[in-house]
């Protein structure tokens, strides 16, 4: 009963910079969200097949693989809020192309341009935050603002399934009604530049918890700690220590992505071609899943408080394996529906809980660095499997080839969650005997 005014209270307790940085997320996440639900249905509309769908999918995906270390690197070097204006403005104007260019030089070309400007924001959300909060807020921030993200995509997918629908019914083709919502999608993306136009740049370096101890009497003490998180990352040691943990979180995060990019990009044309099910239907479908794992999400930072955030990133990926087995090979629309929407809530409840990981293991320095390697190595997991979707799709049909690549997708889930566990496990302090 208190969640709400909790919530609002909260949220009232944010700094300005933190609350236009979320309504700046909302716009440009209905506009980005309303795109990855219609553009392939879009793509169909053309007359292009699933190759050309796994082709644009591929494309988009490497380029903003791409993009991820350069973006993150200018981050930590320069203004975050330049680069986040930079990509709502340039998304919004390429969302607005794709709307109404339908060559096939012109798919190709537009989704390799959208990838390099959709980095921006998956790169810099994360050090953004991180920047702009207390270390014991991160979990509660992180798991907040993945959630609102997600309910954005939400209302813009939900939505523009319905307009698509609504634009039919009042007379208009399929393909028409489409172009018509992706063109409201592209100028919601443009209103996300208006709040990030208002927001405030710190020093580089000045985040809250380092102005807190400036303000202590011990300030002078806590500067000369050579423990102190600051510097911890200044020395060979600390280099060699964020490399070390950087890599082996990147081979998780590769694993991960490849399995997500044989499912994840395809789960509407899953929904369409082996159930035949209506835009509208799709699209509230796709929405429940995103809502549920907005519930999960929330509930994550307790879990996580309970048994330890690497045990509990491990427990949500593997008890969403038999739904996802069970979404592969059911051929009831109502169980595939039911299994698809645990298998979304309890796979990504775990993102959050990661970033905070990621996050509080890694030096100021190299946040964005980080964060920018973790996203490449899940996006080459999205750019190589596009080709591969395809083929299993169209070689073995819409049951045995959705089947398959739900199966591989089960068994690298299973690898990545194993190797995650035992690379970052906590380990209990070990009690220190008494001298005889």
């Amino acid at each position: 009963m208190q969640f709400i005014p909790n919530t609002v209270a909260e949220v009232r307790g944010w700094s300005r910079n933190i609350r236009l940085f979320f309504l700046a997320n909302i716009f440009y996440q209905i506009g980005s969200g309303l795109f990855s639900l219609l553009y392939n249905l879009y793509i169909q509309g053309l007359g292009y097949g699933d190759t050309m769908n796994g082709r644009v999918v591929s494309v988009q995906s490497l380029a903003t693989a791409l993009m991820f270390v350069p973006i993150g690197l200018i981050g930590d070097r320069s203004s975050r809020k330049r680069l986040l204006i930079i990509g709502s403005l340039f998304s919004g104007i390429l969302f607005l192309g794709r709307s109404f260019l339908g060559s096939e030089s012109s798919l190709i070309t537009l989704s390799v341009a959208v990838g390099l400007f959709a980095s921006i924001f998956q790169v810099l959300a994360i050090p953004f935050l991180a920047e702009n909060i207390s270390k014991a807020q991160r979990l509660r921030m992180f798991s907040f603002f993945s959630s609102v993200v997600l309910a954005s995509q939400v209302f813009g997918s939900m939505g523009g399934g319905f307009l698509a629908d609504l634009f039919q019914a009042m007379g208009t083709t399929r393909l028409v009604s489409l172009r018509i919502v992706l063109l409201i999608g592209s100028l919601t993306t443009f209103a996300a530049v208006i709040p990030l136009l208002f927001i405030t740049e710190s020093p580089r370096g000045a985040s809250p918890d380092a102005s807190a101890a400036s303000k202590s009497p011990d300030a002078a003490r806590a500067g000369n700690d050579d423990r102190s998180p600051l510097k911890e990352g200044i020395g060979t040691h600390g280099r060699t220590k964020d490399f070390k943990f950087i890599s082996q979180f990147i081979i998780a995060q590769l694993l991960i992505g490849l399995g997500s990019g044989l499912v994840v990009p395809y789960l509407n044309l899953y929904f369409t071609n082996r159930f035949s099910v209506s835009l509208s239907a799709m699209s509230i479908l796709i929405s429940l899943g995103q809502v549920m794992t907005i519930v999960s999400m929330l509930i994550g930072p307790s879990l996580a408080a309970r048994v330890g955030p690497v045990k509990a990133v491990v427990i949500f990926q593997l008890l969403s394996l038999p739904f996802l087995m069970l979404t592969g090979f059911t051929n009831l629309l109502a169980v595939a529906s039911i299994s698809f929407l645990f298998r979304q809530a309890l796979m990504n409840a775990a993102n959050p809980i990661q970033s905070s990981i990621m996050i509080d293991r890694v030096s100021d320095r190299r946040r964005g660095v980080a964060n920018s390697l973790m996203q490449t190595a899940f996006m080459l997991g999205w750019a190589t499997m596009g080709p591969v979707q395809s083929y299993f799709v169209t070689t073995y049909g819409t049951y045995w080839g959705y089947a398959y690549t739900f199966s591989i997708t089960g068994g690298l889930y299973i690898i990545a969650s194993l190797m995650y566990f035992f690379m970052f496990r906590e380990r209990s302090a070990r009690p220190v005997k008494a001298a005889a």
